[in-house]
């Protein structure tokens, strides 16, 4: 009786399967899976934990309101920007090249969003309240409008996911799909430019929140109109580094699968692409640094030298944060696109990191660091609640996209 259930499991998932796709035995995936569903499990109980109890089973407080999921929170937006900026690039700039990893782009973004969104529902701690956002705006906040852009690029992101899960053969059989899936395609450069739209506001804003904070005198910037250095920093930043996140996880994805999925033209797009960014971006946040050291930082009562005084933030994270994953990434990303396009992995993952540092450093060394003379220096670490949450977020997309890549076409080559 067993063997008859598991023949006709394997039968089903073969109907599945692209055709002339070569995927791993049943057994050898459902290995794949079982400790990502497992980390997914105990992150789902954390998550509960949470939202039943309230977040004092996190490690927050008054003095640090932002926390570890908050800092990740904002990593993956930035990463998730590779998925606008594909998509601009190939529909409107048409750069044909990208089209080969448009659709795992597209998933990609999506999965970054739909994880940014989950852990801010368990940051906010009340989710029956979450439409409080939208039903009772506070119009004065830039995080309202993140809300907005965010929730809305997660939409467009999930029509423009739509068709490659319409793609599949079995569906393929469905009229009334095949032709929805077609015209769907054929709104691709009008959401491109939607997605660029929200996603172009939205990490501006993320940015300008921590340039408008005069509470806080190290993260406080002086702005061009309305706009703190910040807003402007926060959207090159993730312009930057979302073709080099593409690059980390197309690469990873080709290691694990054993097959090739893109060619070294694409690899060099977005190699070269990502380099110029990330030199535009270091040259801009070396200014922006240069004009804090002198000029906001001591007219808000601080000597910019007494920020780095603690432990373990010490000059030594902002050489690292501008040179050594910024630039230093940037020269390699542009030489070896050039050149050795298949040894674009370590620069690029050297840029995500980097971009990660930034975050880290606005969101916790903002707050650990004094903001009046007589303050003390604050620590902060996460509690195993939150760091099995985001776990847990992770495992998530881990299991979509495994599925995903497992039952449809996400690569063009892979066909």
């Amino acid at each position: 009786m067993a063997d008859m259930a598991w023949n006709a499991i394997v039968a089903v998932e073969r109907k599945l399967k692209p055709r002339d796709a070569v995927r791993c035995p049943l057994p050898q995936f459902a290995a794949w899976l079982a400790p990502w569903m497992l980390l997914f499990a105990v992150g789902l109980y954390a998550g509960f934990l949470c939202l039943r109890d309230g977040l004092y089973h996190t490690n927050m407080d008054n003095r640090f309101v932002f926390g570890l999921w908050i800092f990740l929170d904002l990593a993956i937006i930035a990463f998730g920007g590779g998925a606008f900026f594909s998509g601009f690039l190939l529909y409107i700039l048409r750069r044909r090249e990208l089209g080969a990893i448009i659709r795992s782009a597209v998933l990609t973004g999506f999965l970054c969003y739909a994880g940014a969104l989950l852990v801010l529902m368990l940051d906010v701690g009340q989710p029956l309240r979450a439409w409080f956002t939208f039903w009772h705006p506070n119009t004065h906040s830039m995080l309202t409008e993140v809300t907005f852009c965010i929730s809305c690029y997660l939409l467009v992101l999930a029509i423009e996911y739509l068709p490659t899960i319409l793609k599949n053969r079995q569906l393929r059989r469905i009229p009334q799909a095949l032709v929805f899936g077609w015209e769907l395609h054929r709104m691709m450069p009008v959401l491109a430019i939607v997605g660029a739209f929200l996603s172009f506001f939205h990490q501006g804003s993320l940015g300008g929140l921590y340039g408008v904070l005069r509470g806080r005198p190290f993260a406080f910037r002086e702005g061009f109109a309305i706009w703190p250095a910040t807003f402007f920093l926060f959207i090159l930043s993730a312009i930057a580094v979302g073709p080099s996140f593409l690059i980390v996880v197309t690469r990873v994805v080709e290691f694990i699968t054993r097959r090739k999925h893109a060619g070294g033209d694409v690899y060099r797009v977005l190699g070269r692409i990502s380099g110029i960014l990330l030199i535009v971006y270091v040259l801009a946040k070396s200014v922006d640094t240069i004009v804090w050291l002198n000029s906001t930082s001591p007219q808000s009562g601080f000597r910019a030298w007494e920020y780095y005084a603690w432990e373990p933030f010490g000059t030594w994270i902002l050489f690292l944060e501008i040179a050594g994953l910024g630039l230093l990434p940037a020269i390699f990303l542009l030489y070896f696109s050039r050149t050795r396009p298949e040894r674009l992995f370590v620069p690029a993952l050297a840029a995500c990191a980097g971009v990660a540092l930034n975050r880290y450093v606005q969101t916790i060394q903002t707050q650990a660091l004094s903001t009046l003379p007589f303050d003390q220096f604050v620590t902060y670490s996460p509690s195993w609640q939150e760091v099995a949450a985001f776990l847990g977020v992770i495992a998530f997309a881990v299991i979509v996209y495994s599925a995903s890549y497992r039952y449809l076409n996400l690569f063009a080559r892979s066909h």
